[in-house]
């Protein structure tokens, strides 16, 4: 499995849809949450885009030089910058992070935030202009001299001079729900995200877009966003949910939810069908699937659904994505500085995450005021206590 991480530069906080003991973005804390998931063995991290985040680039690029061997799985969004820009900008960020540079194609959004930056087209026409906004950039990446004019784009003689490390492109991940997402998907990129729906979902786009990508020849691995909120036991876990939500009223819901439905997002609209907002915030209401719960999409636009239990429990349930074909499971936890130490340490021992850091000669907690004469810290006993 490769886990992921995420990068909450849209604030982080305790508790959802509140001001109580929320956390501002500021790099100092971005680059504690980097470095942590680099010293845990996180496969990497992503950065999201949004009018609410700071800028996907400038984070990334930022935090490469303070890790060293976390991966950056950095939003791009077509029609926010010409293909050849963003081509530059890859080649270059893949260059100075030696090769840890990973790119999440943002298609989809929500209308209202579209229109602040300039964007008017349509659901499907969105996906039109980005085909030719990838076109243009793989070819520019892979070392062609470019001239292409498409109902969208228009390019002549373009040309990248300085190559990326990775060959011949940074991998390309992209999520979307949507008939045109999944052809978009089978077409044009190396690995599909999907939101934290119930297995059985999840089991219907992976065949889709698996087969549509047959069809072109081509191979498409898998990867799924999930909030966990794992404890030592069941109910210290599903005690944390409710926390989590304990300041979130009504009227906070009810803005949030009508906000939601702005979007012509499918797979937006699929997370809030799974919050069966009607009043209730139970438990029974909002697990939509055994210990899959939807209460983090009550506030939270995105990805909304949470893996909830002990850690046996919530490593059940990621082995059953990964049996439908699922490789790479970026996760998050509130506040994200805390919960990414909560599941390097109860969840990592009990998967197969290559990179995480052995716990091979464990630390031994000494008394602080001297030998008590109980401790023996010789290698062989810190092996044995390991």
């Amino acid at each position: 499995m490769k886990i992921f991480w995420f990068l909450p530069t849209h604030g982080d906080g305790r508790y959802l849809g509140s001001s109580v003991n929320a956390r501002p973005v500021n790099h100092h804390y971005l680059t504690q949450i980097a470095r942590a998931a680099d010293e845990l063995g996180y496969e990497g991290v992503l950065v999201p885009t949004g009018r609410t985040c700071e800028d996907a680039w400038i984070v990334a690029s930022s935090l490469v030089a303070v890790t060293g061997r976390l991966k950056f799985l950095v939003a791009l969004r077509p029609g926010l910058i010409s293909p050849s820009a963003a081509a530059r900008m890859t080649a270059s960020l893949d260059r100075f992070s030696e090769g840890r540079l990973l790119i999440n194609a943002v298609v989809g959004g929500d209308a209202t935030e579209l229109a602040g930056d300039g964007i008017y087209q349509a659901h499907n026409e969105r996906y039109d202009h980005a085909e030719e906004f990838f076109d243009i950039w793989r070819q520019l990446l892979e070392g062609k001299d470019v001239s292409l004019e498409g109902k969208h784009l228009k390019i002549d003689g373009g040309r990248l001079l300085f190559p990326p490390v990775q060959k011949p492109h940074p991998p390309l991940y992209f999520g979307g729900s949507s008939a045109a997402a999944h052809i978009f998907a089978a077409e044009q990129v190396d690995a599909y995200l999907t939101w934290g729906e119930p297995p059985a979902q999840v089991a219907e786009k992976i065949a889709d877009v698996r087969a549509r990508a047959k069809e072109h020849g081509k191979t498409v691995s898998f990867g799924i966003r999930l909030h966990v909120i794992v404890r030592e036991t069941e109910a210290e876990a599903w005690a944390a949910a409710e926390e989590l939500i304990k300041h979130v009223d009504d009227v906070t819901i009810e803005r949030a939810q009508r906000a939601f439905k702005r979007s012509d997002s499918e797979g937006q609209r699929r997370m809030a069908e799974l919050t069966q907002w009607g009043g209730s915030r139970t438990r029974e209401a909002l697990e939509v699937s055994p210990n899959l719960w939807a209460g983090v999409g009550l506030v939270r636009g995105g990805a909304g659904t949470a893996l909830v239990g002990d850690p046996q429990t919530v490593v059940n349930r990621l082995q059953e994505y990964a049996a439908l074909g699922i490789e790479h499971f970026i996760l998050s936890g509130y506040p994200h500085l805390e919960e990414a130490y909560r599941v390097a340490e109860l969840l990592f021992p009990l998967l197969p995450v290559s990179l995480a850091k052995s716990r091979e000669g464990a630390v031994v907690h000494l008394s602080p005021v001297g030998d008590t004469g109980h401790v023996d810290v010789t290698s062989e006993s810190r092996g044995a206590a390991s």
